[in-house]
């Protein structure tokens, strides 16, 4: 009796599996679409969740103005060019409070230290640190930087490039005013200066999504990095997390991966002033941005858990997205999918488009299509960059 009730329960079984199969060969378009709509409901999630925050962001302007006292510090190896052609306009910054701009010239073969004894004749705030031994073990700009944030006087420090330059006499004014009783951490913005050339439109496309990105999710109260061009932080919080000791034997990270340890929802704040931008050239070559992105998304598999859950999912998102529209097309319904297509592009356009105008790169606006298709081929090639070791020189 047994026997025969199993036989009879395998033969349901079958006959099941056997129907399930059928179904889904039948409707495996279907589900190509439900897919299609998932991979478009998350881009539209993003977009509302996250960058419309930045898109309508305004700062509160604070009843009572502070000043603070400021130590800008910069490393720079072999960088007398830029030295000389950047370092100026950090140094005629118009601050009404004690400031200092601290640069440590780390090993450098080149002019570096003559460029700024003769800039120190001029301006007394300059200070200058000469390390003339490479730090063992301890790979890229991190040591350096160490050395500078120690040697500062002042609580707040503001980072920022040897080949960066603020924006307007205003930077150091308009970082530190971010700065309440609750922040630790300020966010600002690292353009590059806009010339001839679609490869410079690319670089800046780039470097806006992520802007957008690491600004809106400060806004939304989980931070993840910030960029070594354009960012402040306080004494403090430094040695609370015993600087970069966690992480010494990357190259990379002095910024991205300090911020994504210490910043969290309640001592980070963010600075999209126009005035508060710092500005640098971009890579000239295909291979110099290729050889950049790879040191920066080495670090990417260092961060947090939900940090990467987050951005892994948003890049899988854009990589699919067209892809799928395509085969919804070809096997599904075309009307349908470009209808899907039409309005995640009104929202995002519109969303993207706000947000290009804050930070200054308008320009970019009337390329948003060719970007988003774009976004597909740039996973294509640096896919290769995460799995690459990064180069242990930060120069």
């Amino acid at each position: 009796m047994k026997s025969e009730q199993r036989w009879r329960c395998s033969i349901i079984f079958a006959a099941m599996k056997i129907t399930l199969l059928e179904f889904l060969k039948i409707n495996w378009p279907l589900y190509l679409f439900f897919f299609f709509c998932l991979v478009s409901f998350l881009q539209l999630c993003y977009s509302l969740f996250f960058f419309a925050r930045l898109a309508f962001y305004k700062r509160k302007k604070s009843a009572q103005s502070q000043t603070h006292p400021v130590s800008v510090v910069i490393c720079a190896r072999d960088e007398a060019a830029n030295i000389a052609r950047n370092l100026p306009g950090v140094l005629i910054q118009e601050y009404p409070t004690t400031h200092e701009v601290i640069v440590v010239n780390d090993n450098s073969y080149d002019d570096s230290k003559y460029v700024l004894e003769e800039l120190q004749r001029s301006y007394k705030q300059l200070s200058t640190i000469e390390l003339t031994q490479e730090a063992k073990l301890i790979p890229g700009k991190k040591f350096p930087l160490a050395v500078g944030i120690k040697s500062a006087k002042h609580e707040i420090v503001l980072l920022t490039d040897a080949d960066c330059v603020p924006a307007s006499e205003h930077w150091i004014q308009s970082m530190q005013s971010t700065y309440n009783d609750d922040t630790e951490i300020v966010l600002g913005y690292g353009a590059y200066h806009k010339q001839k050339g679609f490869l410079n439109k690319l670089i800046r496309w780039e470097t806006f999504l992520t802007a957008l990105q690491y600004l809106s999710y400060a806004l939304a109260r989980i931070p993840y990095m910030g960029v070594g061009r354009n960012l402040s932080y306080k004494k403090t919080i430094f040695y609370r997390h015993k600087g970069f000791s966690s992480h010494n034997n990357i190259p990379g990270g002095d910024d991205d991966l300090f911020i994504n340890m210490a910043a969290n929802g309640k001592n980070t704040r963010i600075n999209i002033e126009k005035e508060a931008f710092t500005l640098s050239k971009a890579p000239k070559s295909w291979k110099q941005w290729m050889r950049q992105k790879q040191r920066h998304y080495s670090t990417g598999k260092y961060y947090k858990g939900k940090h990467k859950f987050l951005l892994g999912l948003f890049s899988a998102s854009q990589f699919l997205f067209y892809p799928l529209l395509i085969c919804t097309c070809i096997f599904y319904q075309w009307p349908l999918a470009i209808m899907i297509w039409g309005g995640r592009m009104i929202i995002q356009f519109f969303i993207y488009a706000r947000v290009m105008i804050k930070l200054n790169e308008k320009d970019l606006i009337p390329f948003l299509l060719f970007f988003d298709v774009w976004m597909f081929f740039y996973y294509l090639l640096f896919i290769p960059s995460l799995i690459r070791k990064p180069r242990p020189s930060w120069r």
